[in-house]
């Protein structure tokens, strides 16, 4: 009967504690709230445990960093459809749990910075037309940030940082990218083929004209050599009229021992040879000087 009524005190006594007290972990803030009494604490509570009357409570704010993502259908400048996943980062500070607590609560978020945040990026994204939101991504995201740090100034909270962790867009849309990508590449397929053409076109034309300027060298370079042969001939014919003197024929006609018949001008005194070198044949008559 005593072990009973030791185990039952035991378990009243844990039951009590437990409904007395309350631990605020590492990374964690608290502020008492005693509505019978004092009400809100302007006392901030650091980690640890802390007791506390039944009808007394105790508001934990976690004041690490934290990190929302929200899907955000917004309008383009050109009237678009573009599907947004956007993230921020923020927290309470620290130092004003007191004024954020009596001013929105510990539901901050879902109150006051979801909605700034949606805003802000529909309101931003409307600047920029649909194909260029991927691109522009962390240009879009430092302005969303701008205006949300703006629009929360003087709410007690703290933002580090907002990024499009993703943009997509309807599949109606897609389809029309992917027309237009599809244009974009034929339309430069023509382009590049057009311009190999030209090249072509050019290197046949300077093929050509190095030919025809090898064969106008070459044509040239054989007149060259016709002209200059035949005034070697000229030369050459104007020399041999020089020498040929009517001694030298005389001389080069006694010298031949193949001439047989030799006509000679009427004013050239020479003899007239017929088959030099043969013997008198019987009944022939021998030439007379």
């Amino acid at each position: 009967m005593t072990r009973r009524i030791m185990t039952s005190l035991v378990l009243v006594g844990l039951l009590l504690t437990t409904a007395c007290g309350t631990s605020i972990q590492p990374g964690q803030r608290g502020l008492f709230w005693r509505p019978f009494t004092q009400g809100l604490s302007p006392e901030t509570l650091k980690d640890g445990f802390y007791w506390q009357a039944p009808w007394n409570s105790i508001y934990h704010y976690d004041i690490r960093w934290q990190s929302f993502t929200e899907d955000i259908d917004a309008l383009s400048a050109d009237d678009l459809q573009v599907l947004i996943k956007a993230a921020i980062i923020l927290r309470p500070i620290p130092e004003e749990l007191y004024f954020l607590t009596q001013e929105v609560g510990p539901d901050y978020y879902p109150r006051i910075v979801k909605p700034q945040f949606m805003a802000a990026v529909r309101s931003v994204v409307s600047g920029y037309n649909m194909v260029t939101v991927p691109e522009k991504s962390a240009e879009i995201a430092s302005k969303v940030q701008a205006v949300v740090v703006e629009n929360l100034k003087g709410r007690h909270l703290e933002i580090q940082n907002i990024a499009l962790a993703d943009v997509d867009f309807p599949p109606i849309v897609l389809r029309a990218i992917e027309q237009k990508q599809a244009k974009e590449q034929e339309k430069e397929q023509k382009e590049f083929e057009l311009t190999i053409a030209s090249k072509d076109a050019e290197i046949a034309r300077t093929r050509a004209k190095g030919e025809g300027d090898s064969i106008r060298i070459r044509a040239e370079g054989e007149a060259e050599g016709n002209r200059i042969r035949a005034l070697g001939q000229a030369k050459a014919q104007e020399t041999i009229s020089h020498t040929l003197t009517q001694a030298y024929l005389r001389y080069k006609l006694y010298d031949s021992p193949n001439s047989k018949l030799i006509l000679l001008p009427d004013q050239l005194k020479a003899p007239i040879l017929i088959n030099p070198g043969e013997p008198p044949s019987e009944g022939r008559r021998e030439p007379i000087p």
